[in-house]
């Protein structure tokens, strides 16, 4: 008898950055210097790191580690760097696993965030850290002069301080931290492609588990949580909430500068458009909503049963690369009915997407080869995300 052998997926290195290239955009073409000076200098820091990551890919892809159950003595590693206003990475150590709380605020901050992540992935979903094998978790703050962004960069975790006159200091977000990390989650699981649907939903896997991780630190039942993303990020100057909202995407911000936010929350209003790889950041705002809406229909704590749904859908092996709404929409419909049953969870599931107007495909299509003349990983740019 043959065994099978496990599919092993290569991993694409993908620096995510949690502001969308469209908000850095809006400010770097304000009038006032002040503004559109730290904007313009994060967006050229962020093409130099997106050029770095694509001479990663093309040396070479890393293999996955193999997943495993999390045992009793599943602990985090953590190590947070101080950049200290420079932009080499890693920086200076100065916090280890199990140090004590230093002078600085942002390194305890994001000590804190690299443990609740931890936490919730293990305690929700017995899985040890991001690559489910233990994987350290490394941060590093104070990134660059006036750096208004975070990313993950498929290895790290980094912070900047943000310009003081639209963005705060990026530690000060727990689901920012969360949803960065995150991506090396995706990165580890369906790898989902960076570009057009299969790139929405990367960004929206982020967002619903960066709000998870947000409310199972604070406590909050799905009716509790203000479902927003980056909701300490902005200063008093700006007229808006936070950076994204699950609960009424559309709505997170309307600023002079900034802009309305453009985000969608029905394939209604979906967002056709060759920039930002197809609107990635933009038109994750659907799946995003389909999510909210689960979760407060089946109410209670949203990692219990929705979160749980998307986990198992997320790590399931049933999602291409490059799946796009419909295709994620019938294996979240697929996880529901395998850990529930053909009860109430798999309807609510159903009255999710097609809330938001995503009717399920038939069959998800299972993860294959790249098919003949389309880009294989070395020549497929490496992009930002958030």
């Amino acid at each position: 008898m043959n065994t099978p052998i496990p599919r092993i997926r290569p991993i694409h290195p993908v620096r995510c950055g949690i502001v969308p290239p469209h908000v850095l955009d809006q400010l770097a073409r304000s009038e006032d210097p002040v503004l559109a000076g730290p904007a313009r200098r994060t967006l050229e820091r962020d093409a130099a790191q997106r050029t770095r990551r694509q001479i990663t890919a093309v040396r070479g892809l890393a293999a996955p580690s193999v997943p495993r159950q999390a045992g009793p003595a599943a602990a985090p590693q953590r190590t947070v760097y101080d950049a200290r206003h420079k932009e080499t990475l890693p920086g200076k150590r100065v916090r280890t696993e199990g140090g004590k709380p230093v002078r600085d605020a942002s390194v305890n901050r994001a000590y804190t965030g690299l443990g609740a992540t931890f936490e919730l992935f293990l305690s929700a979903f017995a899985r040890d850290s991001i690559d489910g094998a233990g994987l350290p978790l490394d941060a590093t703050v104070h990134y660059g002069e006036e750096y208004g962004n975070a990313f993950w960069d498929g290895e790290r975790m980094v912070f900047g301080d943000g310009d003081g006159e639209v963005f705060r200091d990026f530690t000060l977000a727990l689901d920012v931290i969360g949803h960065e990390l995150t991506h090396g989650v995706t990165q580890y699981t369906a790898n989902l492609e960076y570009l057009g649907q299969s790139g929405a939903l990367n960004e929206s896997v982020s967002d619903v588990f960066g709000s998870l991780i947000k409310q199972h630190e604070q406590g909050q039942s799905a009716e509790q949580a203000d479902w927003l993303v980056g909701a300490e990020l902005f200063t008093d100057r700006v007229q808006g909430d936070a950076l994204r909202s699950l609960k009424a995407p559309g709505t997170a911000y309307d600023d002079d500068v900034l802009g309305k936010d453009p985000q969608p929350a029905t394939m209604e209003d979906y967002v056709h458009t060759s920039s930002d790889n197809g609107g990635v950041h933009i038109n994750s705002g659907i799946p995003n909503h389909a999510f909210y809406t689960l979760a407060t229909d089946l109410g209670g704590n949203a990692w219990e049963r929705a979160g749980q749904i998307w986990y198992d859908t997320l790590t399931s092996e049933e999602l291409a690369a490059d799946a796009g709404f419909a295709d994620f929409a019938a294996a979240t419909l697929s996880a529901a009915r395998a850990r529930f049953g053909a009860g109430d969870e798999e309807a609510a599931v159903l009255r999710s997407w097609s809330a938001v107007g995503v009717t399920p495909a038939e069959a998800t299509r299972a993860a294959r080869a790249p098919a003949a003349g389309s880009r294989t990983a070395e020549e497929t740019p490496a992009v930002e995300g958030s």
